[in-house]
């Protein structure tokens, strides 16, 4: 059980480490229905390039409304 346990938590933090970020095209594609659409591009390829460098990225969590 330990055994199994230990290969889950390796697994774990070898797969959870990696991270993708967004393409050009689902960036552009978010950003259409914006009224400022170079500033969002602009802002989350910012965000991207920070990401693929290793560096933290605050991502906004917004609440679900039904």
């Amino acid at each position: 059980m330990k055994l199994v346990l230990k290969i889950f938590l390796l697994a774990f933090f070898i797969i959870g480490d990696k991270s993708y970020s967004l393409s050009d095209y689902q960036i552009k594609k978010l950003c259409k229905k914006e009224k400022r659409k170079l500033t969002c591009i602009k802002n989350l390829q910012e965000k991207k390039f920070n990401l693929q460098k290793g560096k933290l990225i605050e991502i906004p969590v917004i609440p679900y409304k039904r």
